[in-house]
């Protein structure tokens, strides 16, 4: 099972810069795209379906806004849309996919980046998504979590840390958050594989072109894993250069 978790920033506009071609070069089984920000009838899905995806889409209700979606190779067992919390669904953060005895979660976590309002519903929507995978996982143990976080766990995954301190995706809330998340027999794939690896980002704000090329970058893009899959993954990797957003793809296998 070859997963890719990838924030598109708008898949109409990854698509115009050549997403469809990679998608070509079978990059994985399952990818996780996140901010899709675009309802299923907004895209030609057969030319999708043509490189042998099934397709399943959970939109905000706000258009041009959020959004997930699962691109799959392999037929699930059941797809769910949403989480049953109320704002969380309306703005079209969770689906989830069940295979066989694994099942895959990819969410949007909220960014606070926008004010305080935000920043205060980023932290509620943290709280009520810890206990909804540690419920989810009481009858299935074997969980996959993909998605943008939107925070950089320790001063590794981040370029800039003291620069850095007071900004939305690093503050000590969101990264007790992820200290508390992880202490929970939950893993990151990625730094379990490569501990020691810096300059490992997936995400480069936008505001200033020469941010990517200096690799000045964030990773705020997780497939973590429970501990019960532990034994299965076989690997995990970063991909700075496929470049059709201001995030890029990040990649686990498991067995």
């Amino acid at each position: 099972m070859r997963i890719i978790s990838y924030n598109v920033n708008g898949i109409r506009a990854a698509i115009k810069k050549g997403f469809l071609d990679w998608l070509q070069t079978n990059p994985a089984d399952i990818i996780c795209l996140q901010e899709t920000k675009a309802q299923k009838e907004d895209i030609d899905i057969a030319s999708i379906e043509s490189l042998g995806y099934q397709t399943y889409w959970f939109s905000a209700q706000k258009k041009g806004y959020s959004g997930v979606a699962i691109f799959t190779k392999i037929k699930p067992d059941q797809v769910i849309s949403g989480n049953k919390i109320e704002q969380s669904d309306f703005e079209g953060r969770v689906i989830r996919a069940d295979f066989g005895d694994i099942t895959l979660i990819n969410a949007y976590f909220p960014s606070g980046t926008s004010g305080d309002e935000r920043q205060t519903y980023k932290y509620q929507w943290l709280d009520e998504f810890f206990d909804y995978v540690q419920d989810l996982r009481k009858k299935r143990p074997k969980l996959i979590v993909t998605g943008d976080y939107n925070i950089a766990h320790t001063e590794v995954d981040i370029h800039d840390p003291k620069g850095n301190k007071n900004s939305s995706g690093f503050l000590p809330e969101e990264r007790a958050w992820m200290d508390k998340f992880l202490g929970k027999q939950w893993i990151d794939t990625f730094r379990l594989l490569h501990p020691d690896t810096k300059g490992a980002y997936s995400w480069w704000s936008q505001r200033f072109p020469s941010v990517r090329l200096q690799n000045k970058g964030w990773r705020i893009d997780y497939i973590c894993i429970s501990e019960a899959l532990k034994p299965q993954l076989k690997s995990a990797a970063i991909y700075p250069d496929v470049k059709h957003s201001d995030h890029c793809p990040i990649y686990a296998e498991i067995k």
